[in-house]
């Protein structure tokens, strides 16, 4: 009886190893988000801007709204489509926010996009995501003089 409880307990820690302490769950990623783009030439160049969006549940954001800081001549300060995802993974032991963002802003010909990593966390036992930020790459294609790639971007969720 003695080795069949010993047994039992080694079971029951055995079951324990080898989880996994990740979860796809997509957390509830809302708000407001601001950008600063650093580095490229001339007219693609100094970009800045916010934009609001919730994230779906398939990752796609719903975007609500999108404003540059800057303008220039390869985008108005207002106007063109943004599209974008965010795919992310809560650790369920630390609540960390992992995962990877892409968004992209269409005007005039010209097409900026933003590739990044994103970090944050979650509240304990909510899926509601916060302090956020996200860092990456962003590049821009299209009319002459818009044309950059491999510059560095970092955004951060104000609210």
């Amino acid at each position: 009886m003695k080795e069949v409880a010993i047994l039992l307990v080694v079971a029951l820690m055995l079951n324990g190893c080898g989880s996994s302490s990740s979860t796809s769950t997509q957390p509830t990623a809302t708000g407001v988000w601001s950008a600063d783009l650093s580095g490229g030439i001339g007219s693609a160049s100094g970009f800045s801007f916010t934009t609001q969006f919730t994230v779906n549940g398939n990752g796609s954001l719903n975007i609500t709204s999108f404003q540059f800081l800057t303008s220039g001549t390869c985008f108005p300060i207002t106007g063109g489509s943004q599209t974008g995802s965010m795919v992310l993974t809560t650790n369920t032991t630390t609540n960390a926010v992992t995962g990877t963002f892409t968004y992209t802003v269409q005007s005039g010909g010209n097409t900026l996009t933003l590739n990044g990593t994103v970090t944050g966390n979650v509240a304990i036992n909510t899926t509601t995501f916060s302090g956020g930020s996200i860092t990456g790459t962003w590049a821009v294609t299209g009319a002459t003089g818009c044309n950059v790639s491999g510059e560095s971007f970092t955004m951060t969720q104000t609210s």
